[in-house]
């Protein structure tokens, strides 16, 4: 029996959000996660909604793969790495993802969530100072909150407020700056040459979580550090294979054989967690492959994603701008942009409205994120929803 006070004071809560018209609805798909899917009470819509970039969750080589882990390896670990946990195959994943990054080593972790929340700590102590970009996504902002370093926080992509977080950090015995490398809910990349350009000023550690960027950006899907050629150059890059590395559950740390050994021995959410489900490691092994063998995935992605932008501005969206398959548009109120999702789902479009605490209040957006697997009929089928929804609730 759940404590009383605490049961009247969360339905309340959750009964105001209903009426705010802010409380999530979660969609049910029947079946794969792909550029279409069949959600329960709407059929078949397109899927604007995925981090499915390359088009890889259903990929006959991955799943395939995914098959043959189970047969071999079982369902799971069934422990932490260093007592009974630790297969070939998170070897074989390490090593690619370590060659992938342009990296010495790295280690899997059950999520890029864990590793994220799992980096700062054993690294640094109250000698140091960690600076973070304002916008870094609630995994950074939870592992810093598990580090007892002394914190800085620089304005958004701002290089002037980081010079001075890094200036007024000079006593320190490490400084440490973290970003992402594609901001998630705007789209926009991290300029990753002025930040390096800081922290080699400063002598700092740069860091960036390039979960939005693997397997999207730069040529052969290599990330924000291939965009600015800047590939290997980042001292630590924390990433996810539940994105475009096929949608698998996990995340990894990428690094020197240092830094990653010393996580091995001393990062807490790599000590006491499972380790990646061998299948999964599978799966990703083969997404990494996959995409290197087949970089004009990379491109079709591009293709697409120009596509989309160019048709959006023509009928009269103004998205925020951008580079990446991320498309936001703004709208304003939370509840106006979740009506507006929850409309385009009746005309076949799958898009999710993001309110406050996940974007500023005010800032409220509809966020169209493009696939490879998305072929032009796909994405007319979203244009065309978004031009009737649009007109009829005065958007356009």
């Amino acid at each position: 029996m759940v404590n009383q006070g605490l049961e009247t004071r969360l339905s309340s809560e959750l009964d105001s959000m209903l009426e705010r018209g802010t409380l999530k609805h979660l969609q049910e798909i029947e079946g794969r996660q792909s550029a279409v899917v069949e959600l329960e009470g709407y059929g078949e819509v397109v899927n604007l909604c995925s981090n499915n970039y390359l088009g890889l969750c259903d990929e006959p080589e991955v799943m395939d793969a995914i098959e043959a882990g189970v047969e071999r390896y079982g369902a799971g670990t069934s422990s932490v790495r260093f007592i009974c946990g630790t297969f070939t195959i998170h070897r074989e994943l390490e090593e690619a993802l370590a060659e992938f990054m342009g990296t010495e080593a790295s280690v899997t972790y059950t999520s890029c969530w864990n590793a994220n929340e799992g980096l700062f700590a054993p690294l640094l102590s109250e000698e140091d100072v960690l600076i973070s970009d304002e916008l870094n996504h609630a995994s950074i902002i939870d592992g810093i909150r598990l580090c007892k370093a002394r914190r800085a926080i620089y304005a958004h992509m701002e290089m002037d407020s980081l010079r001075e977080a890094l200036r007024a950090a000079e006593d320190a015995r490490h400084r440490l700056v973290v970003t992402d490398g594609v901001f998630s809910m705007e789209g926009e990349i991290a300029p990753l040459p002025e930040i390096r350009e800081l922290c080699d000023e400063h002598d700092a550690i740069m860091v960036i979580d390039d979960s939005h960027a693997t397997g999207v950006l730069g040529e052969t899907g290599h990330g924000t550090p291939e965009h600015y050629g800047m590939h290997g150059e980042i001292d630590i890059v924390t990433s996810t294979l539940g994105k475009a590395l096929g949608g698998m559950a996990g995340g990894f740390t990428a690094s020197s054989e240092t830094v990653v050994e010393y996580l091995v021995q001393n990062s807490r959410t790599q000590l006491f967690t499972n380790a990646l489900p061998p299948h999964s490691a599978c799966g990703a092994l083969a997404a990494v492959r996959h995409l290197e063998a087949h970089p004009e995935l990379v491109a079709k992605l591009r293709r697409n994603t120009a596509y989309f932008r160019e048709r959006l501005l023509e009928m009269g969206y103004r998205p925020i701008e951008g580079d990446t398959p991320i498309v936001p548009i703004i709208i304003g109120d939370t509840a106006d942009a979740i009506a507006l999702s929850r409309r385009l789902l009746d005309h076949g479009a799958f898009v999710i409205g993001f309110g406050f605490p996940v974007v500023p209040e005010g800032k409220a957006r509809i966020r169209c994120q493009i696939s490879a697997g998305h072929d032009t009929a796909h994405l007319d089928t979203a244009l065309d929803a978004l031009r009737k929804v649009g007109t009829e609730l005065g958007i356009l």
